[in-house]
């Protein structure tokens, strides 16, 4: 009887192409992170504690892939959509195209919008909208309390006095 041998499977190569890139990363973050200062002030946490709790985050995703290319058999992957990925790569463009001429809110309401079409959501005429003012509302955040500056159009300086 030939039955299925688990030891004679090859083992997933994305999953140890994703292990190694990921480890990768962790190594260079860690690394990185050496070189800064660590003193630790008055909080006792320093500033490169944050990127060594990255980095070791990043470590453990990579073993966790590591076993997982040895332990699982791989799945056929899916056929990829390329609608879904081609508009929100519409919406990245017009985010960047028209960032500064129309201000945040518009450029990433429209990014939403794609976004959500790329995801199903049909109505534009209902996400554009939506997007816009979340996005605006997230600029009077910024701009308003947190004193950051994001590129203004004419929707923003109507409501901060531009």
């Amino acid at each position: 009887m030939s039955g299925f041998n688990p030891s004679q499977r090859r083992p997933d190569g994305v999953a140890l192409v994703t292990a190694a890139a990921l480890g990768a990363v962790a190594v260079l973050i860690w690394t990185d992170a050496a070189r800064l200062p660590q003193d630790a002030g008055y909080s006792g946490v320093g500033p490169a504690d944050v990127p060594r709790w990255i980095a070791g985050c990043l470590g453990g995703l990579a073993l966790w892939s590591l076993v997982a290319a040895f332990r699982e058999a791989p799945e056929a992957p899916p056929r990829q959509a390329w609608g879904p990925v081609l508009w929100i790569v519409a919406g990245l463009l017009a985010q960047l195209v028209l960032l500064q001429p129309v201000g945040f809110s518009v450029a990433t309401g429209l990014l939403f919008a794609c976004t959500a079409r790329g995801f199903g959501k049909r109505n534009l005429m209902v996400t554009v909208p939506v997007g816009i003012v979340f996005a605006l509302a997230i600029h009077l955040v910024f701009a308003g309390l947190l004193k950051l500056s994001l590129p203004a159009g004419p929707l923003e300086n109507l409501f901060l006095g531009g």
